[in-house]
């Protein structure tokens, strides 16, 4: 992908596409004087003429089911088929829309916001006099320490979600944090101010709210029914240019230990995500929201075919918690983990590496009540395998304080059943999300 400038992007573009209809106009010229003088020679041959030909579509030697003869991909079969005999001959592609996604996205687009956020960032900055040798004689070189607060405005960009008819939005966390003022633009030019109704910063999610009832609104569908190979769509508003729609697939699910949010359960997807589709939706063929556009993996600062998406389980959970309470909480266990090695299971006799060694628990805390100790290895959370660390404080992080966590645990060789109460935390504990994003 080239990079121009503004004032050259006509000139960029124009000329090749007028290049390449140049090109195939003369490549065109020269075909029709060769079809038409071999027409000629065939009509003066004294060969006998052949049987009438089939105009139907042939599959030629190499396997690919070709329209009939008359192209230059089937020369070997006979006359061309009229522009609706090929079309009925092409099979069409199983599970594909005839007209594309055209029909989804007019119902969905319009339920997919930009949002323009104005962030004040607290800065400090040196004094211009610090470096004047005149107020140094005075005051001496530790006079260039002295530092001015000053405040320094950013406007960010991003992309939101409209999930239900009172007018509630999602976006990320990071797209509206430290900000004074959020904007939304609709999809029908107009631009509404929106106020905060609850944030997570653990999962990069925020809730806001315009006064306007009557948008139209996503159906949130079930993530855990994604599998890798599924289609998807992201909708966001990249680079600031508007609204726009790319597809894809489903890349890979469950992705962990990124070090972009606490709390990781990512969609993988190669869907073209770029700065400014933070916030926007993943949708399936459904038009059913089945994701929040949340980051990519890039070393130049774009596209560059691995992007993450917030599972839509995950965001109801948050989304159904802030609308009632305002905040987010989650039941406090008590426990520090660590992902299970092969040196480790073999140690423990395991014959794999799934499970969470305990490497930590709070003497105080409902994991050491019920009986949970250093060294522990959880196997199972509520009869579910669990996979690793980061997988055992993912689970936890859906419960509530006062739920109930039957776990499976392996200590000194044997298999013990313990159940943990969750508790209420101390302090949340706040969690910058990493720069890099969406």
């Amino acid at each position: 992908m080239s990079v121009v400038a503004k004032s050259s992007k006509a000139d960029t573009f124009l000329p090749i596409r007028t290049a390449t209809g140049a090109a195939l106009l003369a490549a065109g010229t020269v075909l029709g004087a060769l079809a038409a003088a071999f027409a000629s020679n065939a009509g003066r041959s004294s060969l006998p003429p052949g049987p009438p030909a089939d105009r139907g579509a042939h599959r030629s030697d190499d396997g690919v089911r070709r329209p009939g003869s008359g192209s230059l991909e089937a020369g070997r079969t006979g006359g061309a088929p009229s522009r609706g005999e090929d079309a009925a001959a092409a099979p069409a592609l199983s599970g594909t829309p005839s007209e594309g996604y055209a029909a989804i996205l007019r119902g969905v687009m319009p339920a997919v916001v930009n949002i323009s956020s104005l962030q004040v960032v607290q800065a400090y900055e040196s004094s211009p006099l610090a470096m004047d040798p005149f107020f140094r004689q005075f005051f001496g070189d530790g006079f260039g320490e002295f530092v001015v607060p000053r405040e320094r405005r950013a406007l960010s960009l991003g992309s939101g979600v409209v999930v239900d008819d009172h007018g509630t939005i999602l976006t990320n966390y990071h797209v509206v944090e430290n900000a004074r003022e959020v904007k939304v633009s609709l999809a029908d030019g107009r631009e509404l101010r929106a106020r905060p109704v609850g944030f997570d910063s653990r999962t990069d999610l925020a809730v806001l709210r315009v006064d306007d009832p009557g948008l139209p609104s996503l159906v949130m569908g079930d993530s855990e029914r994604l599998e890798v190979g599924d289609i998807v769509l992201a909708i966001g508003n990249p680079f600031g240019l508007g609204q726009t729609v790319t597809m894809g697939i489903v890349s890979a699910i469950g992705r962990g230990s990124l070090g972009l949010a606490d709390y990781e359960d990512f969609i993988q997807t190669d869907a073209a995500i770029n700065p400014g589709n933070s916030g926007g939706a993943l949708i399936n063929t459904r038009g059913e929201l089945v994701g929040i556009n949340t980051a990519i993996l890039s070393r130049s600062g774009g596209y560059q075919g691995i992007g993450f998406a917030i599972p839509a389980n995950m965001v109801r959970d948050v989304l159904d918690s802030i609308l009632k309470t305002g905040r987010v909480v989650r039941g406090y266990v008590g426990i520090e983990a660590q992902a299970v090695t092969p040196e480790i299971a073999r140690a423990f006799g395991l014959s794999d590496s799934h499970g969470a060694l305990l490497s930590g628990v709070d003497p105080q805390g409902p994991a050491a009540r019920a009986g949970l100790r250093r060294g522990d290895v959880v196997l199972l959370l509520r009869d579910r395998v669990i996979l690793s660390d980061d997988d055992l404080r993912l689970q936890m992080s859906h419960l509530k304080p006062g739920d109930r966590a039957p776990l499976t645990i392996l200590r000194d060789g044997r298999r013990l059943q313990i159940e943990v109460v969750l508790g209420e935390p101390a302090a949340p504990v706040p969690s910058r999300p990493a720069r890099r994003r969406g």
